[in-house]
C-alpha cells in the first residue's frame, strides 16, 4: 500500500513526458540495446522457422519498425495506466466493500466488480493511447530508420506519413519563406505603385486648384 503514492507520481510524471524524449532515448539507448542483444537472438531463434524467418530476416540495424513500435508501446504505456488509475479510483468504495464483506478476495473484487464498472472508461484510455501512438512523429521519426519502401521484416526500417511529412517539414518551409517573400514583395509593389498614383493625383488636383486661383 505505501508504494501506491510514489508509482502514482512516477506514472503521472512518465505519461506527461514529451514524445521527442522517448525518441532521443530510443535512438541513442534502446536501439543500441536492441541491435546487440535483442534482434540477433530473435534472428537466431525464428530463423530456422519457414514463415516467421520472413518476419524477422535482415541485418540487426537497431532501427526499425520493431523498436518503433516498441518505442510508442513504452510511450503509450503510462498514458493508459494514469487514465485508468483515475478512472478505477471512481468507483464507489460501498460496491467493494460489499464483495469484500461477501467473502471475496481481491482478485475477484477487481475483476467482478471494478472492471464491470469501469470498462467504458479504461476502453476509453486504450482508445486515446492508441490515438496518441497513431498520430506520434518526433518519436517514431527518431527510430523508424525513414525507408521509404514496404518490408516484410520488422526488424527493416519503415516509415509512417507523420514522420514523412516531418522529414519534408524543412523543404515545404523553404517553400513556404519564398512564397511569403513574394507575397511580400508583391505587396510592397502594389503599396509603392498606390503611393505613387496618389501622388500624381494629389498633384494634379493641385495644379488644377492653381489654375482656378488664377
Amino acid at each position: 500500500m505505501w508504494l501506491r503514492r510514489p508509482v502514482g507520481i512516477a506514472i503521472e510524471l512518465l505519461a506527461g513526458i514529451p514524445s521527442i524524449i522517448y525518441g532521443i532515448w530510443g535512438l541513442f539507448v534502446f536501439a543500441p540495446f536492441l541491435q546487440q542483444y535483442v534482434q540477433p537472438f530473435l534472428i537466431d531463434v525464428f530463423g530456422p522457422i519457414p514463415i516467421l524467418n520472413n518476419l524477422f530476416a535482415g541485418p540487426p540495424y537497431g532501427i526499425g519498425i520493431l523498436t518503433a513500435g516498441l518505442i510508442l508501446a513504452i510511450m503509450v504505456l503510462p498514458f493508459i495506466t494514469s487514465i485508468s488509475r483515475d478512472v478505477f479510483e471512481a468507483v464507489p468504495p460501498v460496491l467493494k466493500e460489499a464483495a469484500y464483506g461477501l467473502g471475496c478476495t481481491t482478485w475477484e473484487v477487481a475483476r467482478y466488480v471494478v472492471l464491470p464498472f469501469t470498462r467504458v472508461g479504461v476502453i476509453g484510455g486504450v482508445m486515446l493511447g492508441l490515438g496518441r501512438a497513431l498520430g506520434e512523429t518526433m518519436a517514431v521519426t527518431f527510430v523508424i530508420g525513414n525507408a521509404h519502401r514496404i518490408s516484410g521484416s520488422i526488424l527493416a526500417p519503415g516509415t509512417t506519413i507523420s514522420a514523412t511529412i516531418a522529414n519534408e517539414f524543412n523543404r515545404s518551409r523553404r517553400r513556404s519563406l519564398y512564397v511569403v517573400a513574394g507575397r511580400t514583395r508583391s505587396h510592397s509593389v502594389r503599396h509603392h505603385l498606390h503611393r505613387a498614383r496618389f501622388r500624381a493625383l494629389d498633384a494634379d488636383a493641385s495644379q488644377r486648384a492653381g489654375g482656378g486661383l488664377t
